[in-house]
């Protein structure tokens, strides 16, 4: 039944239920034509911002990451809100931020081990229906009246190691589905599509939790994931090549010299972990500023992340239209940019100018995400992209687990304002000491060219042994 529906919006093709878009599936298209060839567009032509769609298992995973990107924005806001409401500490919430990306940060690494280990398809469906359970847990444990602030840690904690195996192999499976042409396209695209998510969903959950409590965000976010479960069950994806034998501490070891010798990956991350500490721990700082600074409650909360998610969403739309990805200068000027934002965003007077400036933060926030994940993914060799992809989400994500508490604990002892203004300074003194050491390393200085009679001063950036 749901293929049939599936089959009849042009999702499915409806010859086969088995044959995945790698395969050829007419006359018209060489054996040998990949899903990428100019024969396989012709077929279904796309714009350039929709190229990734080309590929039907794609167009499949994407379209349950819709519904799934919704749910999981819902339980965040319900979770943050929850735990305040229990314990009325801030702090408290940045521990349960911390619970959830603790684990990412202390076993990512092994994360991407089992992602290039095992088939990806068969991880997502026990990762996704373990979260599954887990958010059914929360669910029922707030709507009959018995929950507890530790319950909530305990699943988050829970959820974190979920995330360890589930997201490293989530970045190698969309790389798979799509193949090398199309990365940096589907890359934008799920990023404008979790966007979309965060837009609809704190403003869908801040509608329940003021009509019928907390419950039933986690609920609905538990049948995302079973949805997942179910499209993801649907894909047949060609078979990715096997990790070659070898202990797991050797293969730890062959990532992470790759990344120490590959400078695009290795500066990457080193610019993921100064956003992952100080620029990502958002849910900290909104919730002080809805409930300390002005007082707007669960709804302005859901007002903030949704303006976030706004900005967002027009960065990530923009990013799926460019074809290249950008360079480590441009990553290193956005991220620049984002802490300038913050800091003006502490200083906003009003509650309108404060969210209007949200806005330009969730556009450099995605702007660098996109560019990040995009360039280490195709700078990197499929043999090891699962390791290089759980070092880059340790950092980023696992950087949440130390930036979170400490925000909290900055928040409940010097004021909202003053930490969001820290914050945003760390991350543009961060990102402005790693463009200099870049630029250091590759040897660059400064030229100016003087030329007679044109008035201008020409400036160029060139290695020094020029």
């Amino acid at each position: 039944m749901l293929r049939a529906v599936l089959a009849s919006l042009n999702w499915v093709n409806p010859v086969s239920a088995a044959t995945a878009e790698h395969a050829p599936t007419s006359t018209s298209t060489p054996p040998s034509a990949p899903p990428t060839s100019p024969a396989a567009r012709s077929r279904r032509p796309w714009p350039r911002a929709l190229a990734a769609l080309e590929v039907r298992d794609y167009r499949l995973y994407l379209s349950s990451q819709m519904v799934a990107t919704t749910g999981l924005w819902m339980q965040r806001i319900a979770q943050d809100w929850l735990v305040l409401e229990l314990t009325g500490s801030v702090t408290a919430v940045g521990v349960a931020v911390a619970l959830q990306f603790l684990p990412v940060l202390l076993f990512g690494m092994w994360g991407g081990v089992l992602a290039d280990r095992y088939p990806k398809r068969t991880i997502l469906i026990v990762t996704q229906s373990t979260a599954a359970l887990m958010a059914a847990t929360l669910g029922t444990l707030a709507l009959t009246g018995t929950i507890q602030a530790w319950h909530v840690f305990v699943v988050a904690a829970a959820l974190g190691f979920v995330t360890v195996v589930d997201n490293p192999t989530r970045q190698v499976f969309v790389s798979e589905l799509v193949g090398h042409t199309h990365i940096r396209n589907a890359v934008s695209l799920n990023s404008s599509v979790f966007q979309l998510g965060a837009l609809v969903g704190p403003a869908a959950s801040g509608a329940l939790i003021s009509a019928v409590g907390q419950g039933w965000s986690f609920l609905l976010n538990a049948a995302s994931c079973l949805l997942v479960v179910t499209m993801v069950a649907i894909i047949r994806p060609t078979a990715a090549p096997a990790l070659a034998p070898g202990g797991q501490k050797s293969q730890l070891r062959d990532g992470l010299r790759y990344i120490r010798r590959t400078s695009e990956v290795g500066w990457s991350i080193v610019l993921a972990a100064a956003i992952g500490v100080f620029g990502l721990n958002m849910p900290v700082i909104l919730a002080a500023f809805a409930d300390h600074v002005f007082t707007a409650g669960v709804a302005g909360y859901s007002l903030f992340n949704s303006l976030t998610a706004v900005g967002a969403l027009t960065g990530a739309i923009l990013s799926a239209r460019r074809q290249a990805s950008p360079r480590l200068r441009v990553l290193t000027t956005t991220l620049v940019a984002l802490g300038v934002m913050l800091m003006i965003a502490s200083l906003a007077p009003s509650l309108w100018v404060f969210g209007l400036v949200l806005v330009f933060v969730g556009f450099c926030t995605l702007q660098f995400l996109t560019g990040a994940n995009s360039l280490v993914q195709t700078t990197c060799t499929p043999a090891v992209r699962g390791r290089v992809m759980s070092v880059y989400l340790m950092v980023l994500l696992g950087g949440q687990a130390i930036g979170g508490p400490a925000v909290g604990w900055l928040v409940d002892h010097i004021g909202a304002r003053e930490s969001m203004l820290a914050c945003g300074a760390m991350v543009a003194l961060v990102s402005t000491a790693a463009g200099l050491a870049m630029a250091r390393r590759s040897h660059l200085t400064l030229e100016v060219t003087v030329r007679r009679g044109t008035g201008r001063l020409p400036v160029h950036i060139v290695p020094s042994d020029h």
